[in-house]
C-alpha cells in the first residue's frame, strides 16, 4: 500500500504527526485509523463477492486487477495461443538494426559492387541480386518545369 514512501518521508511523517496530535493522543489516532483502514478492505471484499456473486459461475475466475490495463496487457501479451514468444524469440533486433543502418547509410557491401556494375537495371533485379534486400536511401529524380514533387508521407 506504501510502496512509494521512503525511510526519510516516513520519518517526516512520524515527526509531523507527533507534534500534530502529541504524544498522550498518538496511540488512539493510530488505532482509530488502523480500524477504519480495516473496515474499508472489509468493505471492498464484501463489495467483490457480492459482485462475483452477481456474475455468476462463468465468471467464477474473474479478478478484479485484470480491470487494470497494463495487468490485461501483460496477461495478453504472455498468452501462448497467439505464437507471440516465438515470434519474439524468433527476431534478432540487433542484426535487424544492423541491416537497416547499413541500408540507410548505403554501406551495403553485397550490393555496392554489384549495383554500380548494374545502376540502370531494375529495382527488383537489384534486391535479387543483394541478397533480397530492398534498397532503403532515396534518390532524386529530376521533374519537368510544371510537375509538383510527388508526395512523401515520411516527410509529413
Amino acid at each position: 500500500m506504501f510502496n512509494d514512501i521512503g525511510p526519510l518521508e516516513l520519518v517526516t511523517i512520524i515527526v509531523l504527526a507527533v507534534l500534530v496530535f502529541g504524544p498522550d493522543k498518538l496511540p488512539k489516532v493510530i488505532q482509530d485509523v488502523t480500524r477504519t483502514i480495516r473496515k474499508i478492505r472489509e468493505f471492498s471484499e464484501s463489495a467483490k463477492q457480492d459482485i462475483r456473486s452477481e456474475l455468476g459461475p462463468e465468471f467464477k475466475d474473474f479478478e478484479f486487477e485484470d480491470l487494470n490495463p497494463k495487468t490485461f496487457i501483460r496477461k495478453q501479451l504472455d498468452n501462448d495461443d497467439l505464437g507471440l514468444k516465438e515470434i519474439r524469440n524468433g527476431f534478432d533486433l540487433k542484426k535487424e538494426m544492423a541491416e537497416v543502418t547499413d541500408a540507410v547509410n548505403g554501406r551495403d557491401d553485397e550490393a555496392s559492387s554489384t549495383s554500380s556494375a548494374s545502376h540502370s537495371s531494375s529495382s527488383s533485379s537489384s534486391a535479387s541480386s543483394s541478397g533480397g534486400r530492398i534498397d532503403m536511401t532515396k534518390k532524386t529524380e529530376e521533374l519537368a518545369k510544371d510537375e509538383r514533387p510527388p508526395f512523401d508521407a515520411d516527410a509529413t
